[in-house]
């Protein structure tokens, strides 16, 4: 009994807070669309489905500075760090004014970790694993909250959708 109730409560909280921050509608639409935006960041996992807008950063200065001195960030938001092939990536919270949570993936789209709610100011590494091609950071305590975790899958259009685990056009 205990895996199932546990189940329907991530299911239970994955619905109360896809309400709180108006996901449901985008829910909706993306079992009906397969069509990946750029500005849009897609997860689906046992839990259920989310989109996110997200802001890329897919340079080298726009992935430095990153979300620092944001005072806030809205709940349906992130931000999408992309790299041009899978590698070791390192975060720290230096200027960030926010908890975030950081979910890493590999070059499938796969969710390989999530490190939740990293400590605004902190300066410790944060290490995502050593073959990263992309970090979604969202507000610190939804991944927990809505379930995401190893496992989980994330569409973009800039990920290799040859190999992709959930590709734009399927």
């Amino acid at each position: 009994m205990g895996g199932g109730a546990e189940r329907f409560e991530r299911l239970i909280a994955a619905l109360a807070i896809g309400l709180a921050i108006g996901l449901l509608p985008a829910l909706a639409a993306a079992q009906s669309d397969s069509a990946c935006r750029p500005d849009t960041v897609e997860l689906r996992g046992d839990w259920g489905q989310a989109r996110f807008t997200v802001e890329l950063a897919d340079t080298s200065e726009t992935r430095a500075r990153g979300l620092m001195h944001r005072e806030s960030l809205p709940r349906g938001a992130g931000m999408l760090f992309l790299y041009e092939s899978p590698q070791p990536a390192n975060f720290w919270m230096r200027n960030t004014l926010i908890p975030l949570d950081m979910i890493f993936t590999d070059d499938t789209g796969t969710v390989t970790h999530v490190h939740h709610e990293a400590v605004p100011h902190d300066e410790t590494l944060i290490h995502g694993g050593s073959a990263v091609l992309s970090v979604l950071e969202i507000n610190g305590g939804l991944a927990r909250a809505m379930g995401i975790d190893a496992g989980t899958e994330l569409r973009h259009p800039r990920l290799p959708q040859d190999i992709a685990a959930w590709p734009c056009v399927e």
